[in-house]
């Protein structure tokens, strides 16, 4: 059973997502919380598998939440879906470098919503390739030059698939560009994440545009 925890400000879009998820036989809502701050505290209390994590609320808003949650030990096991709209890109990017594991817009389809809760909660990321392109190409400049020191310990090879990965392409993407096997790709994905200390994909492309692995603007 996925445990699933909603954060968000407005009760008529907790209920709606409550009930959503509570229809499902593999899903159930173990807590609600209106801020971040309360977020943090259901998390602590409820230890859900997902959080549904808004970003604008009033008070604590989600990326201090998400940052609360991520620098909680008991918690490292938690995975955090940002719920987004279009305009909201600042917040997704400073959200993926707090700790969150992907993102969702606000107004997606319920299958898809689901099938995203059950895709992190089974350990891998929702990270959509659109949406990923469109921030990256958005985003005014990295934090600096490309760091060497940051990149160093990885491969080219494993390089060259976090930039990849960055850019918004799928593991099946990733394997068809680089000419190489499914299994291939994924190792490089898992060695990368364990060179970088970054705990899933979605920081891989935050560390990605951040030191300049990939650069915003078509550059």
């Amino acid at each position: 059973m996925i445990k699933v925890l909603i954060a968000d400000d407005q009760a008529l879009v907790r209920g709606g997502f409550r009930v959503l998820v509570d229809n499902e036989p593999d899903m159930t809502v173990v807590g609600e919380a209106g801020d971040g701050a309360a977020a943090a505290e259901q998390a602590v209390a409820c230890r859900p598998d997902v959080i549904l994590m808004d970003v604008q609320m009033p008070g604590v808003d989600g990326i201090e939440g998400i940052r609360r949650i991520a620098a909680e030990p008991a918690l490292s096991g938690v995975r955090i879906l940002i719920l987004t709209t279009f305009d909201e890109d600042d917040y997704v990017i400073a959200g993926l470098r707090a700790g969150a594991s992907g993102f969702l817009l606000k107004n997606t389809d319920p299958a898809q919503l689901l099938h995203g809760i059950r895709v992190v909660a089974g350990g891998e990321e929702l990270l959509s390739p659109g949406i990923t392109r469109r921030l990256i190409a958005r985003a005014a400049k990295p934090d600096a030059a490309v760091n060497h020191d940051v990149f160093a310990q990885l491969t080219t090879r494993e390089r060259e698939v976090v930039a990849l990965a960055a850019q918004g392409l799928g593991n099946d993407e990733i394997t068809r560009e680089l000419v190489i096997s499914p299994a291939t790709t994924k190792t490089h994905i898992s060695r990368a994440l364990a060179k970088l200390g970054a705990r899933d994909r979605a920081q891989l492309v935050a560390l990605a545009y951040r030191y300049g692995l990939v650069k915003g603007g078509g550059e």
